[in-house]
């Protein structure tokens, strides 16, 4: 007979109601079988016989938890109790375990589950964090609904788990991060990880220097000189820094301000040889910033800072460093429309429509898309060149169109100049072999209102570098770093970025963005792979002709390569979305102004006090970087001046001071907002596997034990 008292009623369960499940088991089968009931009301149920429905499961009860680097424990479906007696869930073909079996065989596990770690004490008993694997005769659990964050799973996939119930290498990756591919495959994984980036390593030299108005063999000299840069900033980096596979190279996030300091008003009447005058203001001021990056990282003030980055700060600040740049990708690319839009067409086709083609087990398509799409395209152009297409006679391509006397010439010059591709002598000129050397430019100069500009950009270079340590780490390690790696990896950038500027590449050093999509990609993650390829580059940049075939890419060609470059830097910016709640309405809005000043006030800036039939000093796709000029601050002292209009006439500066400030202001949960959740440094140490990811090389963390903020 059931109850009749109302009190004693149970109260009924969650809504929507849970499906019907096998009555909870007797708490004598729980006290023999050690089951450890998880819903309130299982060993206190009335004597009625009625039990409570359970709740629901959580739906994120499979997944595997990526910060303590192994899978949530499930807890066992209960026996259903037919009749009055309880029916194992197991086949009937397996014997029921003795109790004194299934003590020991917990124990056996609990003991080496302990000793894989190795910082559980020897005489404490089992306790109730520790769960025994399944076996494998235990029948799955039934498919669940896939949660909200299993959208990311080309991104961020699902992991393998051992027989201990430990995370194990992602399945989806084919090499890890300590392994190695092999003799032979190690060098085709390692060229193939820097051709998939070819356009974020040798675009940037291409846009500044001919903005300098450095020659075609000054453009062939910087393009090696950054190739060589990157490979041995690479190589110190996966050594010494944050020792994860992450290729460090010029940033975009340098470009809009190198720029800015191109354009300044005192290198307008500029005589003679531009280039290495303006080479050498950009070398002073990336080396002092480069200092101050290096004091953050190494002093541990990154450490700190880390607790106000959060992926709603990365994700629009790293956007708008994309969508920084629509004034230069496709006004150039008008210039000559029928090879720049092939040039965009091709990639698009290539990363996205035949993106899930495999050669070999390799997706050629996806992970080459740049590279093919401009080889095709370069042939194209050749083909229409030889063929006469852009031919017109009496018109010289090395005179101006305005100085042109023809009306003829003046009116196809751009054309012929945009479209052809042997204007360039970048070639012919380079020589077959040169070794970058430091100071080739002559004396760095220093100017502190550019240096404050660089700094507070070195500062937005670390964030970037933020996002991409934790996002690769999942991808390739058993951990996120601790935040002494983090400090380290920063203060190692730091040192890059002064080596880049000692030997000149025009802007500063830094892990590239596109890192993270690359080896989501390639599905190669080998630390090893990326120092061989490493140094492959260093060979490559020895070859002068190296540079000088990359130099002269026609400029069409770049701007086309440069949209898709951009439009993917956006894109990858707001992927750290996927950390945080991002339908929620906080983060909604945060996200949403940040992205909308960034693009706003820096607008206000570089309008400000420019007639409409006003005549500039350069092409219209740089007149965003000549607010120095016309800036709204106009106090006495023009150097406060430059710094606050150059400051903020930059989109992502913009972007990062609103979404820093509102997202560490206005209140919301760790899960909402998406914190970053790093390694903790005492964990990493009791688990010798996660430890070898990190630690030091050769034994030099032995002489930095002391550095608690810069190591393990």
């Amino acid at each position: 007979m059931s109850n009749s008292d109302p009190k004693a009623r149970p109260k009924p369960g969650p809504w929507p109601p849970a499906p019907e499940s096998s009555a909870m088991p007797p708490s004598s089968w729980a006290k023999r079988t050690g089951f450890r009931p998880k819903f309130s009301g299982e060993t206190n149920a009335s004597d009625s016989g009625q039990m409570p429905l359970p709740p629901r499961a959580r739906e994120t009860d499979n997944q595997p938890d990526l910060e303590a680097g192994r899978v949530r424990p499930q807890p066992q479906p209960p026996p259903a109790v037919a009749n009055g007696q309880v029916q194992s869930n197991k086949p009937a073909a397996a014997l029921p375990t003795p109790p004194a079996a299934a003590d020991k065989e917990k124990d056996q596990s609990v003991k080496k589950r302990r000793e894989s770690i190795g910082g559980a004490p020897k005489n404490s008993s089992p306790g109730t964090n520790l769960r025994a694997a399944p076996s494998s005769n235990e029948q799955p659990p039934p498919p669940r609904r896939p949660s909200r964050n299993g959208e990311v799973v080309d991104v961020l996939p699902q992991p393998t788990v051992d027989e201990d119930g430990f995370m194990g290498r992602p399945s989806h990756m084919k090499y890890e991060l300590r392994d190695s591919p092999g003799l032979v495959p190690i060098w085709f994984f390692g060229f193939q990880h820097y051709l998939s980036m070819l356009g974020s390593l040798v675009l940037i030299p291409l846009v500044i220097v001919p903005a300098m108005g450095g020659r075609h063999e000054d453009v062939a000299a910087v393009v090696s000189t950054a190739l060589f840069i990157s490979g041995v900033t690479t190589l110190l980096h996966t050594s010494f820094g944050s020792r994860l596979p992450l290729i460090q190279g010029p940033s975009f996030v340098y470009l809009a301000p190198v720029l800015a300091i191109i354009n300044s008003p005192e290198f307008q009447g500029l005589k003679g040889n531009n280039f290495k005058h303006i080479m050498r203001e950009i070398q002073g001021a990336v080396i002092i910033a480069s200092a101050f990056q290096t004091l953050i990282g190494y002093s541990g003030l990154m450490a700190i800072l880390v607790r106000l980055i959060n992926p709603v700060v990365v994700a629009p600040t790293i956007a708008a460093v994309g969508l920084s740049f629509y004034n230069y990708g496709f006004p150039l690319v008008g210039n000559c429309l029928e090879i720049g839009m092939v040039q965009i067409l091709l990639v698009i086709i290539f990363s996205l429509y035949l993106r899930k083609i495999s050669v070999f087990g390799h997706r050629v398509f996806l992970i080459y898309a740049v590279p093919l799409g401009l080889a095709i395209s370069w042939t194209a152009a050749f083909l229409l060149t030889e063929a006469g297409v852009y031919n017109h006679k009496g018109c010289d391509i090395n005179i101006p169109p305005s100085n042109a006397v023809s009306e003829h010439c003046r009116k196809h010059m751009t054309r012929v100049k945009y479209c052809r591709v042997d204007t360039s002598q970048a070639l012919k000129a380079s020589p077959w072999f040169r070794f970058p050397y430091p100071l080739q430019w002559g004396t760095p100069v220093f100017h502190w209102k550019m240096a404050i500009v660089m700094c507070v950009v070195s500062l937005i270079a670390s964030v970037d570098s933020v996002g991409s340590y934790h996002a690769s780490s999942l991808l390739v390690a058993s951990r996120p770093p601790t935040p002494g790696v983090l400090s380290r990896g920063i203060g190692l950038e730091g040192l890059s970025s002064v080596l880049a500027g000692l030997w000149g590449t025009g802007t500063g050093s830094s892990t590239l963005t596109e890192n993270v999509h690359t080896i989501a990609v390639s599905k190669m993650g080998s630390r090893r792979a990326i120092e061989v390829g490493a140094c492959i580059l260093i060979l490559l940049s020895l070859v002068g002709k190296v540079g000088g075939f990359i130099a002269s890419i026609p400029q069409v060609m770049v701007a086309a390569l440069l949209c898709f470059m951009w439009a993917m830097l956006t894109a990858l910016g707001l992927s750290n979305l996927r950390y945080s709640e991002a339908g929620s309405s906080r983060n909604i809005i945060i996200v949403g102004l940040s992205l909308f000043f960034s693009l706003s006030v820096p607008a206000y800036f570089q309008q400000y006090g420019i007639s409409p039939n006003s005549n500039m000093p350069v092409p219209r796709y740089f007149e965003p970087y000549i607010v120095a000029f016309h800036g709204p601050f106009r106090t006495s002292n023009h150097g406060f001046n430059y710094v606050m209009n150059t400051l903020l006439s930059l989109h992502m500066v913009i972007a990062f001071l609103v979404a820093v400030i509102l997202d560490n202001t206005v209140p919301g949960s760790k899960q909402e907002r998406g914190v970053y959740v790093w390694s903790d440094r005492e964990g990493v140490r009791r688990e010798p596997a996660v430890a070898k990811d990190y630690e030091l090389p050769l034994r030099v963390g032995k002489f930095f034990v002391w550095v608690k903020w810069v190591g393990l």
